[in-house]
């Protein structure tokens, strides 16, 4: 084959395309700052030296905490650039949580937002990770990329490299690192630039965190069309609905919890254009897409995981349903819909690995494959190996397959609790009620709200004679966990059993759902 016929696929050849055809358009917003494509080529060309000097090798980890900013923009160009792995760290995490995806990761530096520097201190303290914080009074940031050359071109890397590693808690307790590559990003970031639509006119405002699967390769994607990020480095609904009048905000992503946000904000009012808003996490319910779509934002629900780099699937609506009643509208709405256009079909399978039904009534796991799936899980080979039946990703979503070809939940994986679009893993929330002296055994599960689609909810076990209140115990997960995974409620209880000694999960549910009620 001839050398021309072939290049390496990377999202490292957004930027400088875009630079080339869009140089004097504005490429990034963030408060009073913008930057031109010209100028933030130039910015992470300085980037990746800086990257490389401090790394001087490929594959060496980098770690990010950082707000929704111009600094994550400025990473997710120049790491790959740089042939280094960028590490993006949940800023809702606790301590504990946080130390363990740098140590586990071996990641050697840590950029932090000036928010975030306080945390990047206590984080990178008696170690030898080098701290670097961008904006502030301690920024040294901005005094790295004026004293560095800009590098001159990206650092060669075979496609299916290691990109990014993602941390998730997935189904087990301790956060499982999700390995991206470079072929998996380019790509995605061509099907969320082809189902949102990107051109050069598009505004894009940054109410997805980034460190959610590299903001679902939305920081490419949106480079790659040439259009402008606009940088929320905070959830402030009345500040949402400013920047979408004043900056003209064509495109944003967000869970449902955050569209019910803006939507039941004082400053909610019409807007004079059409926004594209892109939901995943949970289906949007019908009546909040009424409030919605008269405000101005047309919802597409996107289905995805961490380890298919964010939305696999898109609910891509067809136009001969426009004619349908609300209520067949609706149903059509709340299925996960259809392979991006980038990714291989989904599958569900059923436990001997045979493809159910389409009949939109047989259940079975929802199962994925193709270039935007990732690698595996960053050194735990068992975790990938169980994660795998018939040459595809499990999900651990219980589905079916409808006979037009989009696939629907019917039941989440029994363990894992979605509050405000985050994943909670029940093991991890009864190892830390566990570890508290007065608690015999406990069980969490998750039950409906209304704001956060669903909250943990623990019952708990005491030791004879102990005193230990609820509030007590909420106190001990709170120091042990990030804040949105302290149970709603601890209930003290004898935990039911099967004759084999599991707890019924099912029972509790019932019960908590009951107490919710």
């Amino acid at each position: 084959m001839a050398e021309f016929t072939f290049s390496p696929l990377s999202p490292s050849a957004f930027l400088p395309r875009a630079a080339a055809a869009f140089g004097e358009r504005t490429a990034v917003v963030d408060g009073d700052q913008r930057w031109t494509y010209a100028q933030l080529a130039d910015r992470c060309a300085r980037l990746a030296s800086v990257l490389r000097d401090a790394t001087r090798a490929t594959g060496v980890r980098v770690a990010a905490l950082c707000s929704n900013s111009h600094v994550m923009i400025e990473l997710h160009q120049a790491a790959p650039a740089a042939g280094v792995v960028l590490v993006s760290v949940n800023t809702r995490l606790s301590l504990p949580e946080m130390q363990y995806i740098l140590e586990h990761s071996g990641s050697t530096v840590l950029v932090v937002t000036h928010e975030h520097a306080e945390r990047g201190r206590e984080l990178t303290a008696d170690t030898d990770v080098r701290l670097v914080v961008a904006g502030g009074a301690d920024d040294d940031y901005e005094s790295l990329l004026a004293e560095a050359a800009p590098l001159a071109e990206p650092v060669a890397v075979d496609e299916r490299d290691l990109l990014a590693i993602n941390y998730t808690s997935g189904t087990t307790g301790r956060p499982k690192g999700v390995m991206y590559h470079h072929r998996g990003a380019y790509l995605q970031a061509v099907a969320m630039a082809f189902h949102a639509g990107l051109t050069p006119g598009s505004r894009y405002l940054w109410t997805l965190p980034m460190f959610h699967c590299n903001g679902w390769s939305f920081p490419w994607a949106v480079t790659a069309a040439g259009g402008t990020h606009v940088c929320l480095r905070e959830i402030d609904p009345g500040h949402i609905w400013q920047l979408l009048r004043d900056e003209g905000v064509t495109h944003y992503s967000a869970a449902p919890t955050v569209l019910t946000m803006i939507a039941e904000d004082a400053s909610a009012a019409p807007l004079d254009g059409r926004v594209h808003v892109d939901t995943g996490g949970s289906p949007p319910s019908p009546a909040l897409l009424e409030r919605l779509v008269p405000l101005g934002f047309d919802v597409t629900h996107l289905y995805g995981l961490t380890e298919t780099f964010g939305p696999v699937a898109i609910n891509v609506w067809q136009p001969e349903w426009d004619d349908l009643d609300e209520r067949a509208a609706s149903a059509l709405r709340a299925r996960q819909g259809i392979g991006n256009i980038t990714s291989r079909p989904l599958r569900v399978l059923t436990e001997d690995g045979a493809d159910v039904p389409a009949d939109g009534a047989s259940m079975g796991e929802i199962a994925v494959s193709g270039n935007n799936v990732m690698l595996g899980y960053y050194r735990d080979d068992e975790a990938t190996l169980g994660a795998t039946r018939s040459g595809c990703f499990l999900t651990g979503d219980i589905g079916v397959m409808h006979p037009d070809g989009y696939v629907e939940i019917r039941d989440r994986g029994k363990d894992i609790i979605i509050s405000g679009g985050e994943n909670i893993a029940s093991i991890e929330i009864e190892q830390a009620l566990d570890s508290h002296p007065d608690v015999v055994m406990s069980s969490v599960v998750g039950v409906p709200d209304d704001r956060w689609g669903e909250l943990p909810v623990a019952f708990v076990t005491r030791r004879s004679g102990s005193t230990a209140t609820e509030e007590e115990l909420r106190d001990h997960v709170r120091g042990h966990l990030a804040r949105f995974k302290v149970p709603k409620s601890v209930v003290f209880a004898d935990l039911p059993r099967t004759s084999t000694g599991k707890v019924q999960k099912n029972l509790l549910r019932e019960q908590a759902r009951g107490l919710s009620a």
